[in-house]
């Protein structure tokens, strides 16, 4: 049995992984908030306004390397449509380059609110403005204010949606942790 035991052991270290190398951190005021390493998911926005959401294959020499999936639609031969993957494209960026992190979406959206609200206002101050062209008496003055402060309040309830993690504001920082004493 202690046989059996020790070639276990000795063949399972032969498939176990090691540490991942060098990561990325987010921080806000020097506290962790996130970390990044290889094969974790990551949405950010540069400072050139390039947005990616892709996998990270590697993080090294202050430069993050990902991988972003092209998907299509493709209709099978049964007349229905799947999801499928034509391709993908690795790009690298300096970590210093990233603006904006995204952020996992918790809890109730106010910001598609704020936008539902938006578009209910305007229609309701459109339709307002046509029955006061239409048939002045019909008119409700009360309706076509009130309809306007709806899309008004719309308007702030979508603009107070959380972008994701602005580096540089409210005391977010990024922070490239350099762990592995190989270089590529």
């Amino acid at each position: 049995m202690k046989l059996y035991l020790s070639i276990i052991f000795m063949f399972a270290g032969l498939i176990t992984m090691a540490q991942s190398a060098d990561f990325i951190i987010l921080k806000k005021k020097g506290k962790t908030v996130q970390s990044f390493y290889t094969g974790k998911q990551i949405e950010f926005t540069t400072k050139d306004g390039v947005y990616k959401n892709a996998e990270i294959i590697g993080i090294a020499n202050d430069s993050i390397f990902i991988r972003e999936y092209i998907t299509r639609q493709a209709m099978t031969s049964m007349g229905f449509y799947v999801i499928d993957t034509a391709g993908s494209v690795a790009s690298a960026y300096p970590y210093q380059s990233i603006s904006i992190i995204g952020r996992k979406q918790s809890g109730f959206n106010w910001n598609a609110s704020g936008y539902a609200l938006l578009g209910g206002g305007i229609l309701l101050t459109l339709a307002s403005g046509v029955v006061y062209l239409a048939d002045r008496d019909r008119f409700s003055p009360e309706l076509m204010g009130a309809s306007a402060g709806l899309a008004v309040v719309g308007y702030f309830l979508a603009k107070s949606g959380g972008k994701g993690f602005v580096i540089g504001k409210k005391g977010y920082s990024l922070e490239y942790m350099k762990v592995s004493s190989v270089q590529p």
